[in-house]
């Protein structure tokens, strides 16, 4: 849960830096540097993916993953989940003070980008099965950007974002960790190859907003990958 806590400790201190002096950082520069930390993430996405042992089990699970996600409409589900909740928390403030709004709204919409999305879920499956948090240490820096730019427009709510990181991706985490003890280093290769391409189609379409991609479909991929390694490993067919 390094990652996790990482992560969690960020955004505490972008949204602190936020509320201090979020206004005088110029709207330039912290474009400048999320510019930065998308190239950063690209190249980090394709030195992971890599790692593959042969390039068409990545390949053949982000062909299957996408499919399947298409299918279960993972993207609209996502966007339709952080909607409803977003909904659900406002409109039950619609009586209270212009504060009481304005700390509900940071809460809602920094807790949404922060959980939402496929970086949190991917980089807490790394942290959990192997102990690697470097993929939750680029969405640390990413999100304590974030979070100096909300706190400066949101405020205090902003913070209490970071409980609801700590305990999503902690989960997470912690449940990755116990299923995957049984993998062996084959799987873990392939899963990471997968979240390469993952990470880079992040980078392309939310950081450097280059060309939008539904990454949220891509996720059965992660699934499909182990089905694929443990079946050809079962079946003692000569992949690697």
């Amino acid at each position: 849960m390094t990652g996790t806590i990482l992560n969690f400790a960020t955004i505490l201190l972008g949204g602190l830096i936020g509320l201090l002096a979020g206004n005088r950082i110029p709207p330039k520069v912290r474009q400048t540097l999320t510019s930065a930390l998308g190239l950063f993430t690209l190249a980090y996405g394709i030195h992971i993916f890599a790692q593959t042992q042969n390039i068409l089990v990545p390949l053949s699970s982000i062909v299957l993953g996408v499919i399947a996600g298409e299918a279960l409409r993972i993207e609209e589900l996502l966007n339709g989940l952080a909607e409803r909740i977003q909904q659900k928390v406002e409109s039950g403030a619609n009586a209270g003070s212009p504060n009481a709004q304005r700390f509900i709204s940071g809460f809602v919409a920094a807790s949404l980008l922060f959980v939402v999305g496929p970086m949190a879920i991917l980089g807490s499956i790394q942290d959990g099965l192997v102990g690697d948090y470097q993929m939750l240490a680029i969405k640390s820096l990413l999100d304590g950007i974030a979070s100096i730019a909300f706190a400066s427009t949101f405020g205090v709510g902003v913070l209490f974002s970071a409980p609801i990181v700590l305990v999503y991706q902690g989960a997470i985490s912690l449940l990755a960790g116990t299923i995957g003890k049984g993998f062996d280093q084959s799987v873990i290769l392939e899963m990471t190859s997968v979240g390469g391409v993952i990470l880079a189609g992040i980078a392309i379409s939310n950081l450097l907003e280059i060309k939008k991609i539904r990454i949220g479909s891509f996720l059965p991929a992660l699934l499909f990958v182990v089905l694929i390694v443990l079946l050809l490993n079962g079946l003692g067919i000569a992949w690697s």
